[in-house]
């Protein structure tokens, strides 16, 4: 049977920003149901202990979060929860004190990414507010700015993160500048249980981009898997339009899905080294692991 680090579900399919750095969505919106959700709970049980809430979509607009953190308390599970902090503090009463959760990363990049953002630091003082109240109930808070420019970045994109990284070197009364520490890809811990981590922007693979020689390696299907807001079972989290569909858990069980003769060639695949997925010979993301 596979098991996996972590198990990605898709509560929503809406978002309410719409970020230069996120492709909208094709699917229809959707929003997944209490019982819908308890029957992916009890198919991914022998699976994973640990459920992601996102794929696409933002988590905090289902009217229900609290519920489906304490459904999958009742069933063992650990949340990790990936935000764009807007609505923080309409759901906070929905967030703190819930034992399933177990880190909320807030992604700070979004400000910047929506051109409709105005008060950068209003937003930051949302959230940090309900982060450090979070921390303190033991919840693991991570920061992220994932908007690194590899080549020409502009100075108004170099002023942005600072303005952003200046509020949190006041916030926490740190003694030195978090860019000087922060290395692209990991993280720098600034306070308990509190973490930034910068790295560069990477784009969501599509099958419009162009396709390489399909060589190197993923941890699709091998420490990760991500269940869609319908039910559609995909290999990882950025696989958000469903491309490659290995079955459907209200048609199929879920462990036969990613026991089923695409998973396991997928798998196979990438245990040589080789990408036999069209989608995964388009996606920059898997460069990241070498050949």
């Amino acid at each position: 049977m596979k098991t996996f680090k972590k198990m990605y579900i898709e509560i929503t399919s809406v978002c309410n920003l719409a970020c230069s750095f996120c492709p909208p969505t094709s699917r229809k919106a959707n929003i997944i149901k209490l019982d819908a959700f308890n029957n992916i709970l009890d198919q991914i049980k022998d699976h994973t202990k640990y459920i992601y809430l996102h794929v696409k979509g933002e988590p905090l607009l289902h009217p229900r979060v609290d519920q489906l953190l304490d459904a999958a308390h009742a069933k063992g599970f650990k949340v990790n929860i990936t935000t764009n902090g807007t609505l923080i503090t309409k759901n906070r009463h929905k967030l703190l004190g819930k034992p399933a959760l177990r880190q909320m990363n807030f992604s700070l990049h979004s400000f910047d990414g929506h051109e409709g953002s105005t008060n950068r630091e209003q937003y930051l003082t949302t959230i940090l507010n309900f982060a450090k109240e979070a921390a303190e109930q033991g919840v693991i808070i991570s920061f992220r700015l994932w908007n690194l420019q590899r080549e020409n970045a502009t100075n108004e994109d170099i002023r942005r993160n600072q303005e952003t990284l200046e509020i949190l070197e006041k916030e926490f009364n740190l003694h030195y500048k978090i860019e000087e520490k922060v290395v692209p890809g990991s993280g720098i811990k600034i306070a308990d249980r509190i973490y930034i981590n910068q790295d560069h922007e990477f784009q969501w693979p599509s099958l419009l981009a162009p396709e390489d020689d399909g060589k190197g390696f993923c941890h699709a299907l091998r420490s990760q898997a991500a269940i869609l807001v319908d039910g559609t079972v995909v290999p990882c989290c950025l696989d958000g339009e469903g491309v490659i569909n290995l079955g459907n858990i209200n048609k199929t069980s879920f462990s036969e899905i990613v026991e089923g003769e695409r998973a396991n060639a997928l798998y196979d695949g990438f245990t040589r080294r080789e990408a036999v997925e069209e989608m995964c010979r388009k996606c920059g993301y898997r460069q990241r692991f070498g050949v």
